[in-house]
């Protein structure tokens, strides 16, 4: 599996956490953290980076994302409205186990602002631990398994069915937050390099080109 480690701004103090912990136990996975750090030159919110999740879903540059923001409801949410992605708030290790054996999705979303004492950082660990416990998508209870992944696939085609193509989204969303996510260098190389979407490939490539 490959995995982005990626996270608001407002928590850059969170980031080498989430990265460190991501590394440590999603075993067997090539891990890349985008930030954001102090070293970016700009700042960016939970909107403008999930539209960045968005792309490196689209472009099948990541199977999955790890981020967050202050509450992780915010970006959950964000994320949620962009094509593809299947978002899951996650504050608990059972939270995370659920999403990732019942819901299957490709996206976590973190608190990572909330209750970082000694152990609020303890359930933090143990909840990344409980994402990448086992292969996702098994179903949860082991009993009921069938039922629980035939709802999932359900789901999925249900909101493939009721989200708008990609491009069409990035095509109508204000210009000026475009150039702020295209000005995130390390994630737009990364999909440059790494995507299979011919289609974002080439709607990146315009938005350099005409910027």
């Amino acid at each position: 599996m490959r995995i982005a480690v990626i996270q608001a701004t407002s928590q850059i103090i969170k980031n080498e956490l989430l990265f460190c912990t991501t590394k440590k136990y999603a075993l067997d996975s090539e891990v890349y953290n985008f930030g954001c750090t102090s070293s970016d030159a700009e700042t960016f919110s939970y909107i403008e980076i999930s539209v960045l999740i968005g792309l490196l879903i689209a472009s099948n540059s990541v199977d999955f994302v790890v981020t967050g923001c202050s509450s992780g409801q915010g970006m959950m949410l964000a994320c949620n409205n962009m094509p593809g992605v299947l978002c899951g708030y996650a504050p608990t290790p059972k939270d995370a186990y659920l999403f990732a054996q019942i819901n299957n999705g490709n996206v976590i979303s973190l608190p990572l602002g909330e209750e970082y004492t000694w152990a609020g950082e303890e359930n933090f660990e143990q909840t990344i631990k409980s994402l990448f416990s086992e292969p996702f998508g098994q179903g949860y209870p082991k009993s009921e398994s069938s039922r629980k992944l035939q709802d999932t696939a359900l789901l999925k085609q249900i909101r493939k069915n009721s989200q708008v193509n990609i491009i069409d989204l990035l095509n109508n969303l204000d210009k000026k937050m475009i150039q702020k996510v295209l000005s995130k260098k390390d994630v737009i190389s990364f999909i440059v390099e790494k995507g299979t979407n011919s289609e974002i490939l080439r709607w990146i490539e315009k938005q350099i080109k005409y910027c």
